[in-house]
């Protein structure tokens, strides 16, 4: 191939030359920016035409729509559209009645359907007929299983309130009671049984555990029946895969729901502060746990019970002595129990007691509570 200029009396004379040759042209030079004439292109950058400040001084005067330039006062753009947020919420009293909000409230994905109905409220007059349309329009409107999900959640807010749990297991316990009715698989169990369940999932997810008999006391619910639900629960979630997040700052992303076990060192901290000891008993008893999970010291036994015969072995370890009958009362196992968890940690002691604590003087073996 070969390459000719663009003047005509050579390119054909090497055209002429070989019967193959082709002509190629070179591409076209734009003119320099200073020779174009102005044209407004909104994609790329608006600067008044009049002043030619860059960066410009622009405004948009939302009430007219129109973009002005703040320096002469051109208008460069009219009818602009406003795209600022509308999801704005005010107080009816604030205004006389006059709610600013176009767009009403947010889909609450805890309830079924778009949330999309009209209420027709009572007339100023307070007549007869307003109550009436009022009357038959709520009956033929109203979904009667939000109400029962209303209900529901109300009772686990309560619930939580009442145990003063923290805001993430309120909105966890009411995503997982949604997907369980979902499921429709606990047809013939109780509400206040799944209401206590999924609190107590909840709980687990947010390491704040708690433990059946607690969750049954708050609940009224037997522990037996709290176990099997559980159980049934635990199980669809797992099958299930994800865990819902649409409902706080904690569980706005959906993540993989995995089920969690309570250990005896989530118990330990609430446990030891119930008994007003001090942190360095919670810290020991902490590490006195670890190692009795570790060498399998207890192993079969509930975690509450290895809990409350650590803590009966660590205070008195750091001079701080609390008799079985008192731990038991807190932690809600009998004393018997905790004196017969505490045979096998007494005979493995120096398994578990480190021996920097000993030779600091912070603990004393002569303060160990005897087996018997």
């Amino acid at each position: 191939m070969i390459k000719s200029s663009w003047n005509g009396s050579s390119s054909t004379a090497l055209a002429s030359r070989s019967p193959t040759a082709t002509l190629v042209s070179p591409l076209p030079v734009p003119p320099p920016a200073s020779e174009l004439p102005f044209h407004r292109n909104l994609n790329v950058h608006l600067i008044c035409p009049d002043c030619r400040e860059d960066p410009p001084h622009l405004v948009e005067n939302f009430s007219d729509g129109d973009m002005v330039c703040e320096s002469c006062g051109l208008v460069l753009g009219a009818r602009i559209v406003d795209t600022r947020s509308e999801w704005r919420t005010f107080a009816n009293d604030d205004q006389g009645s006059d709610d600013p909000s176009r767009v009403g409230e947010p889909v609450n994905p805890l309830l079924d359907g778009g949330q999309l109905g009209t209420t027709i409220s009572f007339l100023s007059n307070n007549s007869s007929a307003s109550r009436e349309l009022n009357r038959a329009q709520n009956k033929s409107s109203q979904d009667k299983r939000d109400q029962h999900l209303h209900a529901a959640y109300a009772k686990i807010s309560s619930m939580c309130d009442r145990y003063h749990l923290p805001r993430v297991v309120q909105d966890t316990a009411k995503d997982i009671y949604k997907k369980v009715e979902d499921h429709r698989a606990l047809k013939g169990k109780s509400t206040e049984s799944i209401e206590a369940a999924a609190i107590f999932i909840a709980c687990r997810q947010a390491n704040v555990a708690r433990s059946f008999k607690e969750i049954g006391l708050l609940t009224s619910v037997p522990k037996k029946e709290l176990g099997r639900v559980f159980k049934i629960i635990d199980a669809i979630l797992q099958e299930g895969g994800q865990m819902g997040g649409a409902v706080s700052a904690v569980t706005a992303a959906e993540s993989d729901y995995q089920s969690v076990g309570t250990s005896a060192e989530d118990l330990m901290n609430r446990f030891c502060s119930h008994l007003g000891l001090s942190s360095q008993v919670s810290s020991g008893a902490q590490l006195i746990a670890r190692r009795v999970t570790k060498e399998g010291i207890l192993a079969g036994r509930s975690p509450i019970s290895i809990a409350a015969a650590t803590i009966y072995m660590a205070a008195g370890l750091f001079g701080e002595a609390q008799s079985a009958s008192k731990i038991a009362e807190r932690a809600g196992v009998s004393d018997g129990t905790i004196k017969t968890s505490y045979k096998f940690l007494w005979e493995a002691r120096d398994k578990l007691i480190d021996p920097q604590w000993l030779e600091s003087g912070r603990a004393s073996l002569a303060g160990l509570p005897k087996a018997q």
